[in-house]
């Protein structure tokens, strides 16, 4: 029974439509990230054409560690 609800949740999960990541300008205004989470910074630390894209990629004994890349603009995850 618990293995057929956690699989459920998976493909649940898997088929949900793309959610447009939120978009901040600067990165003191995002608060505490969850994990999995995305959200982009406008900052204009990245080159001409790239945003910022930080996401909660792990959890760790801290809470979740964030990685930050800079990603295409058009191409929002």
């Amino acid at each position: 029974m618990h293995r057929a609800l956690v699989l459920a949740c998976i493909l649940t999960a898997a088929m949900a439509p793309p959610v447009m990541a939120q978009t901040f300008s600067r990165e003191q205004d995002i608060g505490a990230m969850r994990l999995g989470q995305k959200v982009l910074v406008d900052d204009g630390s990245c080159p001409a054409g790239q945003i910022k894209e930080i996401s909660g990629a792990r959890l760790v004994a801290g809470g979740v560690q964030v990685v930050r890349q800079c990603i295409p603009q058009k191409i929002r995850r």
